[in-house]
């Protein structure tokens, strides 16, 4: 079964029964690997309304079907489950070593149910899979926890483990890999946590079958040399590249998305490229990629103390703790990102409830004594470490904060939520609606709230048949905005790293890259079809659960509601009804329902996902 290693392993932590099954290859070829694997087989076997926390929700961890071979960018690993954050479809993926390393052992994905007695570690090698006592690793950070299962398994093995964020189940845990890689949306932390599993450990030396290995070889060879422009600046920066320009066009969110830069942020060099590039040691790479855009910083001095080799914060990290909370010192936001790396938090939906809080401090809404005397004031980097260190430990007002800004509004009360910012329970990423209009599309009628990922516009390999649109236009975009959408589906099931193929020199390089690893002549329109059945089934998942995406809550600050009066972006509010008709429209789904429409399913040859929602 060329591409795939053919096991999956499920787990059942009650009675720490495992269980082996074959992978049937129409089914990875139907679904590809990673969360569109993962989105099929909770569809089918998990029934709806489970408690997230509860033991009868699945966590899954799959990889993709170019993971570890050698296609360029073939690093990636998905983590699925119904999301405890936002109680729709979850998904998140890494990068790293790990995803890699569970093929080698000789797996394609692992699932688990069921809640163990006791805190537990699995171990999966070329020889098998087993349970093991974690309770000396119970309450350890993600760096202790990897420092001490190499020290007890070997160096050669890879970990994916939560920290104490995840073992107390603040629903924006993520799940950590290298020290510093994380499946971090989603909540899935807090998933791995109530089900007191520690860590998945991967070790292994088998190869992922393929269909033609020396040409595989060969195409990684040829197109290696024949990247695209953007990889230089990917090589070089990795995506704190971008903090200052997309800063200054108005894509980063400033004062809890309602500042602007030039005004409330003039010190934005201070946290900009060359000030983070000064105190990189060394460049970082995932498992075999030709880019290397991470980095492991310089030993930290002074105020803020960290080790030499914690990682890199990048675009995403250094806007939600730099310019969401104007905070301008670079020493404090490299601390916060090693804290989050540390204790198991999403670095976008730390940062984003760090400012939520300081909000409410300055208009009065929470008061010192409330904060355990942290001074929540805007730019005050000392208060920023102090409340996301208590936030990670659930301790103090870091309990209030520790399962995002929905939760955290509801427990304040007072006028709180008029100030927090989130897509039915999940903070957005630092990439502004209002500017990119792809994103006003996808932070809501994506089936995991606010990710970005979904939709990567211009960063996609040309010869993707994308229809042309008005650029600046409110209509005209939903055919356009599909394409895209379910091509990133299929890339994502994958196993590629986005930025690794935005720098193909064109969509038929990943054609080829698939079809010498499985043999099938895959065309892009089966591909793109690929993607649509993914996106459908991700779908009818939140469809089942009793989910419209219409009726979410969201913050006026995204849509501009009311509009900025100054910036790049004043006076821009979204036409959010034209984008969402015409995006349902696109994808023959509901105008009003938002249910994947039963001939569509139909032809994407899910007639079962019909009959069942």
């Amino acid at each position: 079964m060329n591409g795939y290693c053919g096991k999956v392993l499920w787990v059942n932590l009650h009675t720490s029964t495992l269980t082996e099954e074959a992978l049937d290859e129409a089914m990875g070829r139907k679904y590809l690997g990673g969360y569109g694997l993962g989105s099929k087989f909770l569809f089918d076997r998990m029934r709806a309304g489970v408690d997230p926390l509860g033991p009868e929700n699945t966590l899954g961890f799959l990889s993709g079907m170019l993971t570890g071979t050698s296609a360029l960018g073939g690093s990636r690993f998905a983590v699925v489950g119904k999301s405890p954050l936002t109680s729709t479809w979850g998904d998140s993926n890494s990068g790293g070593n790990f995803g890699p390393m569970m093929r080698f052992a000789g797996y394609d994905a692992i699932f688990f149910t069921g809640i163990a007695d006791k805190p537990v570690y699995l171990l999966v090698t070329e020889e098998g899979a087993s349970l093991h006592d974690a309770s000396h690793l119970w309450g350890r950070d993600t760096h202790d926890t990897e420092d001490l299962l190499k020290a007890e398994l070997g160096k050669d093995v890879e970990v994916a483990s939560i920290g104490p964020a995840g073992e107390k189940a603040a629903l924006i845990a993520g799940i950590i890999t290298d020290k510093g890689r994380a499946a971090a949306r989603s909540g899935l932390g807090a998933l791995m946590g109530s089900k007191r599993l520690k860590a998945v450990v991967a070790r292994g030396k088998l190869k992922v079958p393929v269909f033609d290995a020396a040409e595989l070889d060969r195409l990684r060879r040829t197109y290696a040399k024949q990247l695209r422009g953007l990889i230089d600046e990917f090589r070089n920066f990795g995506t704190v590249a971008t903090i200052v320009p997309f800063a200054m066009i108005g894509d980063t969110p400033v004062k809890n998305w309602n500042g602007v830069t030039e005004i409330d942020f003039p010190s934005i060099d201070a946290i900009g490229v060359d000030a983070v590039m000064e105190r990189v040691q060394r460049k970082y790479a995932c498992y075999r990629c030709v880019i290397a855009c991470g980095g492991l910083m310089k030993e930290g001095s002074g105020e803020y103390e960290y080790e030499y080799g914690v990682h890199k914060p990048e675009y995403e990290t250094v806007s939600m703790f730099g310019t969401n909370c104007l905070n301008d010192n670079l020493g404090s936001i490299i601390k916060a990102n090693d804290i989050c790396n540390r204790l198991g938090l999403d670095t976008i939906s730390a940062g984003a409830v760090v400012a939520f809080a300081i909000e409410c401090y300055e208009n009065g809404i929470i008061t010192l004594k409330e904060t355990d005397g942290i001074e929540l004031t805007w730019g005050n980097h000392r208060a920023i470490v102090a409340i996301l260190q208590a936030l990670g430990e659930r301790r103090g007002f870091g309990d209030v904060l520790a399962d995002g800004v929905r939760v955290a509004a509801e427990r304040i009360g007072r006028g709180a939520e008029r100030y927090a910012v989130h897509i039915n329970g999940q903070e957005p990423p630092a990439h502004n609606p209002k500017l990119e209009y792809g994103f006003a599309s996808c932070y809501r009628m994506d089936a995991t709230p606010a990710r970005h990922m979904r939709w990567h516009g211009a960063f996609i390999p040309p010869g993707l048949p994308v229809p042309e649109y008005e650029p600046g236009a409110w209509s005209g975009r939903g055919e356009a905005q599909k394409v895209d959408v379910v091509f990133n589906h299929a890339l994502e099931s994958l196993g590629l790293c986005a930025f690794v193929a935005a720098t193909y020199p064109h969509v038929d390089t990943l054609l080829e890259f698939i079809n010498a690893t499985t043999g099938w002549g895959m065309t892009l329109e089966e591909l793109l079809t690929t993607g649509e059945r993914i996106a459908n089934v991700r779908q009818a998942f939140n469809i089942r659960e009793g989910i419209n995406p219409l009726e979410y809550v969201v913050s006026g600050r995204l849509e501009g509601r009311p509009p900025l009066t100054a910036g790049p972006l004043a006076g821009v509010t979204i036409d959010q009804d034209v984008i969402n008709r015409e995006f349902l429209e696109a994808m023959d789904w509901d105008l009003v329902t938002t249910r994947p429409r039963d001939r569509r399913l139909i032809s994407l040859g899910l007639a079962d996902v019909a009959e069942a929602i």
